[in-house]
């Protein structure tokens, strides 16, 4: 994570929710604008040391006074790795190292867990439990507010009641070089869901006006198949994939068991993995069924795909599903179809836990892909969510890690009445942007344009790479016969939006893997490609136009608001689209 570099935000511009529902996180005081200044350190008082987890309000909402000294929380307290240098260095150099080398070489020692354990259990924390650089405990907002030294203020917005810490959170200076960030003092700040419905079922190619013989697609697994030119490469038999997900998914299932039969496609093993306390919430069934059918769709099969499915939306909730794909290490890639205004996870420290995870994970050749958001150049704030550049100018975290894929989307144009392959273009809403927060990598700046402007100082660009997103032109048919705020859709329902980006990039990458085994960490692999390449592009004939370059459809038409594609690397659609075919006959040389 970059050491701040400043927060462009305008208080007025937060006083919305930024987590679709929930409350949002304002940005502390003294925020500079980008570039200029760095945020303010914490200072603590004697015998504490500062976290990664900062002070914040609700803006908008009603202050309720301090929460209940009753309320029962859980924290999750996240644990600095060592090495970080050599560790960045190793996932440039696209080494693979085992979880008992990282652990070795990077990880907390046993030592400073236990004295993390030992501290939170001497607090009154009970149910202490550990995972990957996580610690864990049940306790109460009184024992939460001592053991931190902060305040918990309760708020309602919206008819909601909400809490936050309003102070930094703060760790007794014996543990000061040992936690990263204490998570869980807020339940304010919370991924959105947001997949583009479709108004039309079933359709697999919508003749358009002009051009004659061009058409809006909505694809299903063949046809995405055909779309992305996979049909040279092998399904992804050798290759395990997740969705990070959360609530009750046996819906989830039993839709992708009907999607399969609908299709005639095999029967993919799943196994959930219930992380946290069990959810009964339903409501982001369309996203998961979107999530595993599209990726399993585009794989063709795969060796087996795991749902880990945690309690909550929540920043805290989310990082310990992060916790358990890296430790339990059974599935090379993961997707997330999520994201919040970036700021919020900066502000209660999720992004460096997060950040500290996906290193892990890259290092053991893990590669997570995520959606940049529905937006375009902006973040969602209520009430204008799924309105393209309607929020602040930000990107979406997750996606803005630099430890991970970060999709955006495109329109995708195809022929009649096969849905072959004519061009993309940008989709008008598809996220993407500079963060404000972290840095790039060195494979990204190789590409990145650095000559002018914000990107000079060495900002993360999103997105890495696109695929179809456009629900009117580009959905994935969803299967169901009752999909949850859906309804039926035994004949296909068209879903869109970087939610169906992300997982499309997924399986695209789970053939690549079957492929070619060591391929390992997605990202530098992608953007050494693209180098390799170049110099050497070819047009589409379109309309609309696009260009060959190595493995990708380079986008060269099209923006998202404050950006327009452009050949080669650009704020709306990164490197491009993928050819599958093409990118596994270079990938792996």
């Amino acid at each position: 994570m970059n050491r701040l570099l400043g927060i462009t935000l305008i208080t007025a511009l937060c006083a919305a929710s930024c987590s679709g529902g929930g409350a949002n996180h304002l940005p502390p005081a003294g925020s500079a604008p980008r570039g200029t200044a760095s945020v303010d350190a914490v200072v603590a008082p004697a015998g504490w040391s500062a976290t990664a987890t900062r002070g914040a309000t609700i803006g908008g909402g009603v202050d309720q006074g301090a929460l209940a000294p009753s309320t029962p929380l859980t924290v999750r307290l996240g644990l600095n790795l060592h090495n970080e240098d050599q560790l960045k260095a190793l996932i440039a150099a696209r080494q693979t190292i085992t979880q008992a080398q990282f652990d070795a070489q990077f990880g907390p020692t046993a030592s400073e867990v236990q004295s993390v354990v030992a501290y939170l259990r001497g607090a009154g924390f009970t149910n202490v439990q550990t995972s990957a650089q996580l610690v864990s405990g049940d306790g109460t907002a009184a024992q939460v507010t001592k053991a931190f030294n902060t305040s918990l203020e309760s708020f309602t917005l919206g008819g909601a009641a909400v809490y936050v810490n309003t102070q930094p959170a703060l760790v007794p200076a014996s543990l000061g070089g040992v936690v990263s960030a204490v998570l869980g003092l807020s339940n304010a700040a919370k991924m959105t869901l947001n997949p583009k419905r479709a108004n039309r079922a079933g359709v697999t190619c919508l003749g358009t006006a002009a051009p004659t013989g061009q058409c809006a697609p909505t694809f299903d697994s063949p046809s995405i198949q055909a779309f992305y030119h996979a049909g040279g490469t092998t399904a992804a038999t050798a290759t395990t994939i997740a969705v990070i997900a959360e609530g009750d998914v046996s819906g989830t299932v039993s839709d992708l068991r009907f999607a399969e039969a609908a299709q005639n496609l095999p029967q993919v093993p799943v196994n959930v993995v219930t992380v946290g306390l069990p959810s009964s919430d339903t409501a982001g069934v369309v996203e998961w069924d979107l999530d595993t059918q599209s990726s399993t769709g585009m794989a063709g099969n795969v060796k087996s795909l795991y749902i880990y499915a945690t309690t909550s939306l929540t920043d805290s909730d989310i990082a310990n599903n992060y916790s358990h794909w890296v430790g339990q290490h059974v599935a090379q890639l993961g997707n997330s179809s999520f994201g919040e205004c970036e700021y919020q996870a900066f502000l209660d420290g999720s992004m460096k836990v997060d950040d500290h995870l996906f290193m892990q994970g890259a290092a053991q050749g893990q590669t997570m892909f995520v959606s940049t958001g529905d937006t375009g150049s902006s973040c969602a704030l209520a009430p204008t969510n799924g309105v393209p550049g309607s929020g602040i100018p930000m990107v979406e975290f997750p996606a803005a890690s630099a430890y991970v894929v970060g999709v955006g989307g495109t329109t995708a144009v195809a022929n009649s009445p096969d849905a072959s392959y004519i061009g993309e273009l940008a989709w008008n809403a598809g996220g993407g942007g500079l963060s404000q927060f972290e840095n790039s990598t060195s494979w990204q700046q190789a590409v990145i344009p650095t000559s002018t402007g914000a990107a000079a100082t060495n900002l993360r660009g999103l997105p890495d790479i696109a695929m179809a997103a456009d629900a009117f032109s580009g959905a994935y048919n969803v299967y169901g016969p009752n999909i949850p705020g859906v309804g039926n859709c035994s004949t296909g329902c068209g879903v869109g939006g970087t939610s169906e980006a992300s997982p499309l990039a997924m399986g695209a990458y789970a053939r690549l893997l079957t492929a070619h085994p060591a391929l390992g960490f997605a990202p530098p692999l992608f953007y050494q490609n693209f180098l390799e390449h170049q110099n050497s592009t070819t047009t589409v004939t379109g309309p609309p136009p696009t260009q060959t370059l190595g493995g990708f459809h380079d986008i060269i038409t099209g923006a998202n608001g404050a950006y327009t594609a452009l050949p080669g690397y650009d704020y709306t659609t990164g490197l491009g689209t993928l050819d599958i075919t093409v990118m596994s006959g270079q990938i792996g040389t």
